[in-house]
């Protein structure tokens, strides 16, 4: 038994590690434990104590935020030519979708009237092309607006 393995000196460092590799190390430590956290977490976890006197059956529009999708409506994605209005809007709010078609005459046509707002994202001002307006539409009208070609433009008209 001869040799460097049958040592049992300690091993020794020779020096203290780089800060990055310190870094790194923070960071995977904190990435390991944010996951089991949320792997913890039940998915039906309520954000914090139920009040008394509280329904005991959830309705989907309050826990969500936004309206229910109605009875034979699609919910589709449209990206506004103009994502300041995304501002002035929110869930449950209706408004008239108008669509100007890429090449085509400069007069906007309706496309959706009373189309009921789900869900506004990227409201802030995200200049990545992130921002959306979520619709409730009819599915022809639903085809009607997904199948434009590239280029075209939405706007909306806010109803009262």
């Amino acid at each position: 038994m001869a040799g460097a393995e049958s040592t049992l000196r300690p091993v020794r460092w020779r020096g203290l590690p780089r800060r990055r590799t310190l870094i790194r190390v923070t960071l995977v430590a904190v990435l390991l434990g944010l996951a089991a956290a949320v792997l913890q977490t039940p998915a039906g976890c309520p954000p914090g104590p139920t009040p008394a006197g509280a329904p005991t059956t959830p309705d989907p529009a309050r826990t969500t935020g936004s309206p229910a999708l109605p009875a034979g409506a699609v919910g589709v994605p449209i990206r506004l030519a103009e994502p300041a209005a995304l501002a002035v809007l929110r869930p449950g709010a209706r408004v008239d979708l108008l669509v100007v078609p890429a090449g085509g005459s400069p007069d906007p046509s309706l496309l959706a009237p009373r189309a009921l707002v789900l869900d506004v994202v990227g409201a802030a001002g995200a200049v990545d092309g992130s921002s959306a307006l979520y619709l409730a539409l009819p599915p022809e009208q639903a085809r009607r607006a997904v199948g434009l070609p590239e280029g075209s433009r939405f706007a909306v008209v806010v109803r009262g």
